[in-house]
C-alpha cells in the first residue's frame, strides 16, 4: 500500500492525521489528502487504491455522493475503508448500517485518531493478503483460512471483526445486512474474550466500574498493569468451507461455567448490555458453541448462495441470463467471442472430465482470458447452483471500455494479479516435486 487517500476537508482532522503519521516516522505511506469531489472521484477511479480513509462526519463533503459512487461500481472500487466519525454527531452502529454495502473495515472516533489511525493501518498492511487478495480460480479441494493474534486493546477490536466480516462479503458469501451484524457480533465476542477471559473482569466488577464512570478501556488498562495479564492474547481464527465459514475466538483466561452463564443470559432483560455479544452471535449464526473450559467459542455462518452482486454501471444495459443448476455455460474447444460478468451463482470448471476449480461472483468475469487472447475455450463450465450472468460481446466490451476507461485499468490489474497467482502456483508445484519440471500447465480456469 504505497498510496493512501484521505478523503477529508476538516483542517482540525487533517492536523490530527498529520500528527499521527509524524509520530510514526517508519511508515512508508504516500498520503494524499482529497477534499474536492472531482479529484476524489478521479483518485478512486484511476488510482484504484486498496485502502482509503473517509471522514463520514465531514459537514463540507458530499459523503453520500462519494459513497454512492463507490457502491455503484463496487466491483472495481472494492477497497478497504477506515471510516472516521465524530461520536457527538454520529453513532457507530448507525454508520455501519448506513454504509453496510461498502467495505468499511472499521470506524474510528476522531478522538482516537492520534493513537489508533496508524496502528489500524499497520494491522491492515500486516494482513494485506487476507483482505485484498481475492482467491481467483479456487481449487475445489482447498479452503481458505487464517488467523489473527489480538492484544488486549478494545479500540483495535472493530478492525479485526471488520476484516472477518469483509472476508465473507467480498467473496459474495453473505449479504450486506449479515455483514453488518457479523461485524458487530464478532466484535462483541472478541471484547468478551479480552474483558472476561484475559483480564478476568466479572460482570459485577464491570457493572460497578460503569456506575462509577470508569470506562471498559480504563478498566482493562488497570488490569494490564499486571505483566501476566498484559501478555495474554486472543486468537481469532477463521476458515471458509464450500457451504459455511467458521470463526473461532480463543482467550488465554481461566474460562467459565458455560451452562450457568448461558442460563443467566437467558433470564436477563433483552436490552441488558451483559451478554449482548452472545445473544447477537446466536441470532446470526447457525451454531454457536463453547469448549468445555469456556475459553473458546466457535461461530458457524452458513453461506447465502442467493447473494447477487450489483451490476456495474457500464454493464447495466446488457443482457442478463438466468442459469439453472446443471446448465453448461461454456464448452471446452468452442470459440470465445464473448465473456460473462458473474452476478451470482457458483460454477464448476472442468478440463475433460476432471474438476479443476470453481468460479463465483468474487471472480468477477468468466472466460475473459480466452476472450481477450482470441483463443478457444480451454475448459467447460457448468452451473453448480442457479445464478445470473451478464453476456458481454466483443463490441459491447470495447464500447464499455471507451465510455468507462477506468474499467480497462481495473481489468489490467485483475489480469496481472491472476498472472502472479498462476506463477506462484507453478512455483509451489515445482517445489513440491523437488525441483522436478512440472507437467505442462494448461493454466487456471481464468483461461476459459
Amino acid at each position: 500500500m504505497s498510496t493512501l487517500g484521505i478523503i477529508n476537508s476538516d483542517p482540525e482532522i487533517r492536523k490530527k492525521i498529520e500528527f499521527a503519521f509524524a509520530q510514526s516516522p517508519g511508515n512508508n505511506y504516500d498520503v494524499i489528502f482529497l477534499s474536492e469531489e472531482d479529484k476524489i472521484l478521479d483518485f478512486l477511479n484511476y488510482a484504484l487504491p486498496e485502502l482509503v480513509v473517509i471522514n463520514f462526519s465531514d459537514p463540507s463533503l458530499d459523503v453520500e455522493n462519494v459513497v454512492g459512487h463507490i457502491r455503484n461500481d463496487k466491483w472495481i472500487l472494492n477497497f478497504g475503508i477506515i471510516g472516521l466519525f465524530d461520536n457527538k454527531k454520529d453513532r457507530e452502529e448507525a454508520l455501519l448500517k448506513k454504509f453496510k454495502a461498502i467495505n468499511v473495515l472499521t470506524l474510528l472516533d476522531n478522538f482516537r485518531l492520534r493513537s489508533h489511525l496508524v496502528k489500524n493501518i499497520e494491522i491492515i498492511e500486516q494482513n494485506y493478503q487476507i483482505i485484498f487478495q481475492r482467491e481467483f480460480t479456487k481449487n475445489l479441494l482447498d479452503g481458505a483460512s487464517g488467523s489473527f493474534t489480538i492484544e488486549n486493546d478494545l479500540l483495535a477490536v472493530p478492525l479485526y471483526s471488520g476484516i472477518g466480516a469483509t472476508i465473507l462479503a467480498q467473496r459474495g458469501l453473505i449479504n450486506p445486512d449479515s455483514k453488518m451484524h457479523l461485524q458487530l457480533a464478532l466484535a462483541e465476542l472478541v471484547v468478551n474474550a479480552i474483558e472476561h477471559g484475559n483480564c478476568g473482569i466479572s460482570y459485577e466488577e464491570k457493572t460497578q466500574a460503569l456506575n462509577e464512570g470508569v470506562s471498559p478501556i480504563d478498566l482493562i488498562a488497570e488490569k494490564c498493569k499486571d505483566p501476566a495479564i498484559k501478555a495474554r492474547k486472543v486468537n481469532f481464527l477463521w476458515e471458509i468451507k464450500s457451504d459455511y465459514s467458521a470463526f473461532i475466538i480463543q482467550d488465554q483466561g481461566k474460562g467459565f461455567d458455560v451452562k450457568a452463564h448461558l442460563a443467566k443470559i437467558a433470564r436477563q432483560d433483552q436490552y441488558s448490555l451483559h451478554g449482548r455479544g452472545i445473544k447477537l452471535a446466536a441470532s446470526l449464526s447457525q451454531e454457536l458453541k463453547y469448549n468445555a473450559r469456556g475459553n473458546q467459542v466457535a461461530l458457524i455462518i452458513r453461506h447465502d448462495v442467493s447473494v447477487e452482486h450489483e451490476v456495474p454501471v457500464g454493464f447495466s444495459r446488457e443482457q442478463i441470463l438466468a442459469v439453472k443448476k446443471g446448465d453448461i455455460v461454456l464448452r471446452e474447444g468452442e470459440p470465445s467471442d464473448y465473456l460473462y460478468y458473474i452476478s451470482s451463482g457458483t460454477y464448476e470448471v472442468y478440463q475433460g472430465d476432471k474438476p479443476v476449480g470453481t468460479l463465483s461472483a468474487q471472480d468477477i468475469f468468466m472466460g475473459e482470458m480466452a476472450f481477450l487472447l482470441n483463443q478457444r475455450r480451454s475448459a467447460t463450465v457448468k452451473a453448480a447452483t442457479s445464478g445470473k450472468l451478464i453476456l458481454l460481446t466483443q463490441k459491447t466490451f470495447i464500447n464499455v471500455i471507451r465510455e468507462y476507461p477506468h474499467y480497462g485499468i481495473f481489468l489490467s490489474k485483475l489480469l496481472a494479479k491472476r498472472l502472479v497467482r498462476s506463477n506462484e502456483q507453478t512455483a509451489q508445484r515445482l517445489s513440491r516435486h523437488n525441483d522436478t519440471p512440472a507437467a505442462p500447465c494448461h493454466g487456471p480456469p481464468g483461461l476459459i
